[in-house]
């Protein structure tokens, strides 16, 4: 149990850390909002988006692999061939411009659909959880699954909370980029030890 946690909570903290659209967005609304309160129906439409994409890949990667050894077997390669990938190019990623260049405070409404639409509607979100947390979940069965898939959706409640929350402080000081390098090389070598990870699990 306690496995499974570590490993869930891990795993979906280095995906999530790289500031594509999504964490973009997020952390414009912390930023450029009047109180944190106001970026909250973006930071709750997120994370509700991220638990049901979670929820899905888990639930259905299971219900594809059935017990099939082959399939399992090829899964897995595919989830460790794609974060080795996931992690070169985070590593070699550069800050999005839109932090220093958005002008753009959304009303509620507008943070629910926008950021439903960067959530639901991104190809890159939709890889992260069927081709990464769903493979991820084929190491456990039954309760410990399910706490695999809890501990991976608690990280993005937390991490959407955290990211407007500090966007108000590091958005307004820091405009160069500086410190998005360093979330991304930190994610990379995150994404790296998850990918290990499954190696040692596929040959065990």
């Amino acid at each position: 149990m306690f496995q499974a946690v570590v490993h869930g909570f891990i795993l979906a903290f280095g995906l999530i850390l790289p500031l594509g659209v999504q964490n973009v967005f997020i952390f414009n609304q912390g930023a450029l909002q009047k109180r944190f309160v106001h970026a909250l129906p973006a930071v709750i439409t997120a994370s509700v988006c991220d638990t049901l994409l979670i929820s899905l890949a888990v639930l259905g990667v299971s219900a594809l692999v059935l017990g099939n050894f082959w399939v399992k077997t090829v899964l897995l390669i595919s989830g460790i061939l794609f974060l080795s990938y996931m992690g070169w190019t985070t590593w070699n990623s550069k800050a999005p411009q839109d932090l220093s260049n958005s002008k753009t405070i959304f009303k509620p409404k507008k943070q629910i659909a926008f950021a439903a639409s960067v959530s639901l509607l991104n190809p890159h979100a939709i890889l992260d959880t069927i081709g990464v947390i769903g493979t991820s979940s084929l190491a456990y069965s039954g309760s410990q699954k399910i706490i695999f898939a809890v501990s991976c959706s608690v990280v993005s409640w937390m991490w959407f909370a955290g990211l407007a929350a500090i966007g108000r402080i590091v958005g307004q000081v820091d405009r160069s980029g500086r410190f998005i390098l360093i979330l991304n090389k930190v994610s990379a070598l995150v994404i790296w030890g998850a990918a290990i990870y499954m190696f040692l699990f596929l040959i065990s």
